[in-house]
């Protein structure tokens, strides 16, 4: 579990300024995989106290921006965030609840990666979001 000074380390890294609240959204998207906004800024307050939402905003574009956050948005919901990158993993939502999963790229050398039909792209990345019913909901019966 990264501390304050691996976020702060990992802001340098990216020529990042270190700031209270770029450590303080850093980890609350290390700790809550695919909050929403609205979610990381109540993490953030609870940390920080004060903290506009314009803030968390932009601290969120500059982390994205840097490669240290990565932003999903699957079909029909709110972005979401997560610090895990760089791995082309793809997630599982549940239809019912909105719960969100990381799944592993297919098994080998990521076959999601060679297109049926590449029309003159170089492709470097495959985002496939999988559609379904999680466990819970499945467990009480929703669909």
């Amino acid at each position: 579990m990264p501390t304050p000074s691996d976020f702060e380390h990992m802001l340098r890294e990216s020529a990042l300024r270190v700031t209270g609240p770029r450590i303080a959204v850093l980890s609350a998207v290390h700790d809550n995989p695919h909050a929403d906004t609205e979610s990381i800024i109540d993490v953030v307050r609870g940390k920080l106290g004060t903290v506009s939402n314009q803030a968390v905003y932009d601290v969120l574009k500059a982390l994205t921006t840097s490669g240290l956050v990565r932003r999903i948005q699957p079909q029909g919901t709110v972005a979401r965030y997560e610090t895990r990158v760089g791995d082309n993993h793809h997630h599982v939502v549940c239809r019912s609840c909105g719960a969100i999963a990381d799944v592993e790229c297919a098994v080998g050398h990521a076959p999601c990666l060679t297109a049926s039909g590449g029309h003159g792209f170089a492709i470097d990345e495959a985002e496939v979001v999988y559609w379904g019913v999680c466990g819970e909901c499945s467990s009480v019966g929703v669909s």
